[in-house]
């Protein structure tokens, strides 16, 4: 994984957080624990595409191994174990040593808030990371600011994720509504200025800006039970927008994407009604290429075709890093390079996908590699089988049949002797 890879920047619907949403009262030195947590993580890729969980030792971290966590799962994702917990952490959440998978975390802690994320990571596989505020076990308004990175044993499983995350009380009401009306004071007597911007990640590879500006786009609103072609309707008035509102530069074409990112989205949900739209304009569906037809209905088949290719490619790269609705023009913006630096890591993964081997390839072939214990006439033309046998002393085994299995549990089985 090369280091301009973007930090996830989409939540698992959690209702009461802002995924990166940056919290005024977070100082720079407390933002920057995870940036050096992050470059540690990229220290120990080693041009693998995870580190070794074997390079790991939360405990030898001085910097940060006090706020963090090592989720295990090896046996499964549904209920991960927790290897280690640093000691801070541990003690902020006021946890015993009874404390040993995520289903043992007490609710309303901040562990609970590090390992509310851990899917993401399974689904994107790279680091994400998030920022929020909640009322923690004990009543007390706590900010918070956490990153999950991906580990694995065998460079191709995520297995373990490392987390780690920096906290510190919220200002009282009586305190924050005096810094409000200070602040309400101040700016009412004070001329307006630009926004400045404002890194997200003060010293990390990815840079990714955050521009505080009121972009004053007119509002295109679309519900969930409107039809299919509102939504194609609105993503094209935000492609018309893009092209006649110059003085909004980027933001306008960005908005565009995210909208013909969300219709592509509603179009997968609704396949009778994109099949409909699709043969009034003339288009087919592409399954090498999805995103194509997509970008032609809203931006327009003579549109440069260039644009059109770079359009489908970054929507392209989107939906495979899972990103959520409504997310997908923050996603752009805050990727290293915008529009051009998300279609050049969509093109290169790519190439890396056709050039590489899968993962049901890989282990097919180490299992090929194993010997054969022993030669039985069986008929059929399956390459793997599955038989189930009983065992009749400590030494002896007797087959008793060949079992039908789906192909989940094939896989699974073949896993298990792979390893």
């Amino acid at each position: 994984m090369d280091d301009h890879s973007a930090l996830a920047l989409q939540s698992e619907q959690i209702p009461d957080e802002a995924v990166m949403d940056a919290t005024p009262l977070m100082t720079s030195d407390e933002r920057r624990m995870h940036v050096r947590a992050y470059n540690y993580w990229v220290s120990l890729l080693n041009g693998n595409d995870f580190p070794s969980v074997e390079d790991l030792d939360p405990e030898s971290i001085a910097d940060f191994g006090q706020n963090s966590v090592l989720l295990d799962f090896t046996s499964g994702v549904e209920n991960p174990g927790i290897a280690y917990i640093g000691p801070r952490l541990r003690t902020e959440c006021d946890l015993d040593d009874l404390v040993e998978c995520i289903a043992d975390v007490p609710a309303r802690t901040l562990l609970s808030r590090l390992t509310d994320h851990y899917m993401q990571i399974i689904a994107n596989r790279t680091p994400v990371g998030f920022e929020a505020e909640f009322s923690n076990q004990r009543g007390v308004e706590m900010m918070y600011r956490g990153i999950l990175m991906p580990f694995s044993s065998d460079n191709d499983t995520i297995d373990f994720v490392f987390g780690v995350i920096n906290w510190k009380e919220a200002a009282s009401s009586g305190t924050s509504a005096k810094l409000h009306d200070e602040i309400d004071r101040v700016m009412a007597n004070s001329a307006p200025t630009a926004a400045p911007v404002m890194p997200l990640w003060q010293d990390g590879p990815s840079h990714m800006p955050v521009t505080k500006t009121d972009l004053s786009l007119p509002e295109i609103a679309v519900a969930d039970e409107d039809g299919l072609a509102d939504w194609l309707a609105a993503a094209r008035d935000a492609a018309h927008d893009a092209e006649t509102l110059d003085y909004q530069g980027k933001s306008a074409l960005y908005r565009a994407l995210g909208l013909a990112y969300d219709f592509a989205l509603v179009a997968e949900a609704r396949p009778d009604e994109y099949a409909e739209i699709l043969a009034d304009a003339g288009l087919v569906a592409l399954a090498r290429a999805p995103m194509t037809p997509i970008v032609k209905l809203i931006f327009g088949e003579k549109a440069d075709k260039a644009k059109l290719s770079g359009y489908a490619a970054a929507l392209g790269y989107a939906y495979d890093l899972h990103v959520g609705a409504g997310t997908a023009a923050t996603f752009i913006e805050h990727f290293e390079g915008g529009l051009k630096g998300v279609i050049a890591a969509g093109r290169a993964a790519k190439r890396a996908a056709a050039s590489k081997p899968s993962r049901s390839d890989q282990l097919l072939e180490r299992v090929r590699q194993q010997p054969m214990q022993v030669l039985i006439p069986i008929e059929g033309d399956d390459e793997f089988v599955i038989m189930v046998g009983r065992r009749i002393d400590a030494e002896h085994v007797g087959l008793v049949g060949v079992a039908q299995a789906d192909t989940s549990l094939l896989e699974r089985i073949l896993k298990q002797l792979a390893n």
